[in-house]
């Protein structure tokens, strides 16, 4: 989870069976906790349903999706996600995403912070 000039507020690593919806209302806990200011999140199409309405009630958060429109077709940054994506662009930049070697989550948290 970034903000709005694409600095950590907090990473969670899970294993490949745990959901992006579960992870994310325990990523958004704990970055709520922290950073008491925060009001609005964006996220992309993957956190519609439930999500919303957790965030709304639990954590007095107003969860944004950013949805593609019907008419864009193939790779196409959507609005506020191309923050993430310059992110990515950076730990990409020092070979972080292309290798993993780490064999504990915690670890590979550690290696993003």
């Amino acid at each position: 989870m970034v903000d709005t000039l694409g600095l950590l507020l907090g990473v969670m690593v899970t294993s490949a069976d745990v959901g992006d919806r579960a992870a994310a209302q325990v990523l958004l806990h704990q970055v709520a906790d922290a950073h008491h200011l925060l009001a609005l999140v964006w996220a992309d199409g993957g956190y519609t349903g439930s999500l919303v309405e957790y965030c709304l009630a639990a954590l007095a958060l107003v969860l944004a999706i950013v949805k593609r429109s019907g008419d864009m077709r193939g790779f196409v940054v959507l609005p506020k996600r191309w923050i993430v994506e310059r992110l990515f662009a950076h730990l990409m930049r020092t070979r972080r995403l292309a290798r993993d070697f780490e064999r504990r989550t915690t670890s590979a948290e550690t290696m993003i912070y």
